[in-house]
């Protein structure tokens, strides 16, 4: 294993994001501000305590997964893609890094963008009185296996992507609608019977409700 290399590619690829720092970091705190204010203060001060916790601790672990979710993803496909447009990865390729430490590395990276994001967002909970931990190792278990998750497809997305719509279909098309059908607003025993069971087969329900469950306990 090339540590010094692997370190090196981590790294580079974690400073991009405090180079565009308003894109990658103050962008989804804005999202995340009025998702709260919107979902959790708003609509969630109607709304009586559910399971046990205020609406706005119910809603905050869908408002997280979202954030880490865009992160990972759009960490690992831009980063990719822009090497491959600019022909920067031939620089890579002739690296002493293997495949596998390339992989390690831009999702390594991808992880640690999406865990500053989520740490940012923990604090706007913090403020919000959104957050309760019912098992901080489960929860870091799951943020940060999501965050993997999707950082491994975003760098499948670059890799086939021949320009810059077609880096935006999955996200768009896929990801964005299976995350807002997945209960991150909402329980499934709001709705109807059919309804509950479509969303039992949608993936990112199973992301939601872990999430959810370590923090609030309740799944």
């Amino acid at each position: 294993m090339n540590w010094i290399g692997l370190y090196t590619l981590i790294r580079r690829e974690v400073e991009r994001t405090f180079a565009v720092v308003i894109q990658t970091l103050v962008a989804p705190l804005i999202s995340a501000t009025l998702y709260l204010f919107i979902f959790g203060v708003v609509i969630g001060s109607r709304i009586e305590d559910f399971a046990g916790v205020p609406f706005i601790s119910f809603v905050f672990p869908g408002v997280l997964l979202l954030s880490i979710i865009n992160a990972s993803f759009a960490s690992a496909s831009s980063g990719l893609y822009f090497m491959r447009f600019s022909r920067a990865i031939e620089e890579l390729l002739i690296a002493p890094l293997s495949y596998f430490e390339m992989l390690i590395g831009f999702v390594g990276s991808a992880v640690a963008r999406a865990l500053i994001v989520g740490t940012l967002i923990l604090g706007v909970g913090v403020l919000f009185g959104a957050v309760t931990l019912v098992d901080p190792f489960g929860f870091f278990f799951y943020v940060t296996a999501i965050a993997a998750i999707f950082a491994m497809l975003g760098i499948i997305v670059a890799l086939w992507a021949e320009d810059f719509e077609q880096l935006q279909v999955l996200n768009t098309f896929v990801i964005t609608p299976l995350t807002y059908l997945g209960g991150i607003f909402y329980s499934i025993t709001f709705l109807p019977e059919l309804a509950a069971t479509i969303t039992r087969a949608n993936p990112f329900f199973y992301f939601a409700d872990g999430i959810r469950s370590s923090m609030i306990g309740y799944s």
